[in-house]
C-alpha cells in the first residue's frame, strides 16, 4: 500500500471564496480517480499547513495511474497556482528499498511528459518532498 500525502497552505491575498471553490473541485477530482481505494481531503491541524489530503494506492501501478489520470491533472492545474507552501510525502508497506527511486520516477515521467504541469510546480513559493522535481530522497535513503 502507498499513503500518498499532502500537506499546504493557500498564497496571501487569495479570497475566501476562490479558496473554497479550489477546494470543492479538488474533492471532486479526488472522488473521480478510480484508482485510489481511501482517500480525504481537509483541514490540516497540528502544525504550519492548512490543508491536506491523503490518497491510498495499491501498489506502484495505481500510483502511476493516479498521478496521471486528467482528474489529477486537472486538480494541478486549478489548485497548485494558489498554493504558497507544499509538502508531499509517501508511506509504504513495500519491502523494496528501490520503492522510493520508482516513485521518484513516476512524478518525474510525470513532469517530463505534461510540463505545464511542472511550470504550476516550479512556480509554487516552497515545495519539498516525494513530488518535487529533482528531489528522490527515497532513491538516496540507505536502509
Amino acid at each position: 500500500m502507498i499513503y500518498h500525502c499532502i500537506r499546504f497552505t493557500v498564497r496571501p491575498g487569495v479570497a475566501e471564496e476562490e479558496k473554497e471553490a479550489a477546494l470543492a473541485q479538488m474533492r471532486e477530482h479526488i472522488n473521480a480517480i478510480p484508482a485510489i481505494e481511501e482517500r480525504i481531503v481537509g483541514p490540516d491541524f497540528g502544525g504550519e499547513f492548512e490543508y491536506g489530503a491523503v490518497s491510498v494506492l495499491a501498489d506502484l501501478e495505481s500510483y502511476e495511474e493516479y498521478m496521471n489520470h486528467p482528474a489529477h491533472l486537472a486538480m494541478d492545474r486549478v489548485g497548485l497556482p494558489l498554493v504558497d507552501k507544499f509538502v508531499s510525502y509517501d508511506i509504504v508497506d513495500d519491502p523494496d528499498p528501490e520503492v522510493g527511486k520508482q516513485i521518484a520516477d513516476i512524478h518525474r515521467r510525470r513532469f517530463e511528459n505534461v510540463p505545464d504541469i511542472a511550470e504550476l510546480v516550479a512556480g509554487v513559493g516552497e515545495y519539498s518532498g516525494s513530488a518535487a522535481p529533482g528531489q528522490s530522497r527515497g532513491a538516496a535513503r540507505e536502509t
